[in-house]
């Protein structure tokens, strides 16, 4: 199965699509889990890896570069519309 993310840093809870990914395929990156889209995500955004809390930080080369407006899911898009910068 080849990679389509890219996890900058090991305490990253979101990696960086490489490729288009359409919602069911299976995200998959170096050292770790492999999770289903459960969204689309376009080229070059972020996917989370794990389930985010509501006010929880979104985290992206080991460090807090936004928080999470809503509930995100693990596989989910994550982009304006559920984080707050």
């Amino acid at each position: 199965m080849s990679r389509n993310v890219i996890r900058v840093h090991p305490q990253d809870n979101v990696a960086v699509a490489v490729v288009p990914i359409a919602r069911g395929e299976s995200v998959t990156g170096t050292d770790m889990a492999v999770l289903p889209a459960v969204t689309d995500i376009p080229r070059h955004h972020k996917v989370a890896l794990a389930d985010i809390a509501p006010d929880a930080p979104i985290v992206k080369y080991g460090e807090a570069i936004a928080r999470a407006m809503t509930a995100i899911r693990a596989g989910e898009w994550v982009h304006t519309h559920n984080i707050i910068a």
